[in-house]
């Protein structure tokens, strides 16, 4: 990973994001991809999708990540000045009291706190987490009045946290779900015009992925490739407190991880295992017996079906502030995607041979 494409992934991570309000993510996403995409376009909801024209012999095939984080959002204001909220996706009730979180206003940003009674005046031993709808953030308001001037129902929320090295090449944030997918994407996409390849390569950072895959529908019906493949964070089970029922084989800094069963369409794995092989890129297998969870949901039954894949990047503790990843992991799905693209222009067809 060279120094831009650091920076770009550190804009990422720094740019809040949640669903249903990406449009600073994807502006982020929008400059850089402009800098080598033949072109650039966004639709009414915001999925943004940069272009690299093949020569017209290739295939047509998209290289998808979702740009939305989870998050929540202003349900009510209480009479004494306490935000109540909502879920945005699937946040996590067992992580989010006692932490700092920032409200997105129009105006400016708000900070606050998910408050937390003090361990001193709870049962100790008896405690139960409370749900979303029960917990409250405190902006310093005194009273209604005074936060309505702040905020508004409605305004999303996201945890404050910050970009973290940890040891070695791992690093630590909120939202790598899944600003490493779109990352990834234009990495695949840079490759792609820098050798000039004959597929025709569609980059997509997609919109609201975490409350139902919807952008990737969108996206999906609107360009109908060839294939597509979503890139998404997958569950890296390596870590101690992971029960053995949920116990796999993917490891944080093994590599990128390719999906077998369901959406996943065989040729497209093929072509993928073969890149990785002629790209010498380490990877992963994993199952996925009935669903992917991804945007490759989405994808694969666009139209009249997409031929898809879902590549997962390892990721520890999903869906908390803490989420963990190994930047050799997105150098490999970045060789990765290099590999595909170049490959792909060889395909004639995706279609599964009887």
């Amino acid at each position: 990973m060279n120094n831009g494409q650091r920076e770009f992934l550190e804009s990422l991570l720094s740019t809040a994001s949640p669903s249903g309000y990406e449009a600073s993510g994807q502006r982020v996403w929008i400059d850089y991809v402009s800098e080598f995409a033949d072109e650039v376009m966004t639709d009414d909801y915001g999925n943004a999708v940069a272009v690299h024209e093949g020569s017209g012999d290739g295939p047509e095939i998209a290289f998808g990540g979702h740009g939305d984080e989870i998050g929540f959002i202003v349900r009510d204001i209480d009479d004494n000045g306490f935000l109540r909220i909502g879920r945005i996706g699937g946040s996590d009730r067992t992580v989010s009291q006692g932490q700092h979180v920032t409200i997105h206003t129009d105006d400016e940003p708000v900070q606050g706190v998910i408050g937390q009674t003090a361990i001193h005046l709870r049962d100790v031993g008896k405690e139960e987490y409370n749900d979303i709808a029960e917990q409250f953030v405190d902006i310093g308001a005194t009273d209604k009045e005074k936060a309505e001037e702040l905020v508004e129902v409605g305004d999303p929320i996201t945890f404050s946290t910050e970009l973290f090295e940890l040891n070695g090449t791992r690093l630590s944030a909120r939202g790598m779900d899944n600003r490493v997918g779109t990352w990834s994407a234009a990495q695949g996409l840079r490759h792609a015009v820098e050798h000039d390849v004959d597929a025709t390569i569609y980059a997509v950072s997609t919109v609201q992925e975490e409350v139902g895959i919807k952008g990737a529908q969108m996206v999906g019906f609107d360009l109908d490739p060839d294939a597509a493949i979503a890139v998404d964070v997958t569950h890296a089970t390596d870590n101690p407190d992971v029960k053995g029922k949920h116990k796999g084989p993917v490891e944080l800094g093994a590599g990128p991880v390719v999906s077998r069963g369901s959406a996943n369409h065989p040729r497209v794995v093929d072509l993928a295992r073969q890149a990785a092989k002629d790209a010498d890129v380490d990877i992963q297998l994993q199952a996925t017996g009935t669903r992917t969870g991804t945007d490759a949901d989405a994808f694969y039954t666009s139209r009249g079906g997409i031929p898809s894949l879902n590549i997962g990047i390892p990721n520890r503790y999903m869906h908390t502030p803490v989420e963990v990843i190994d930047t050799e992991d997105l150098d490999g799905v970045a060789a990765l995607l290099g590999g595909i693209a170049e490959a792909a222009g060889e395909v004639d067809s995706f279609a599964v041979e009887f």
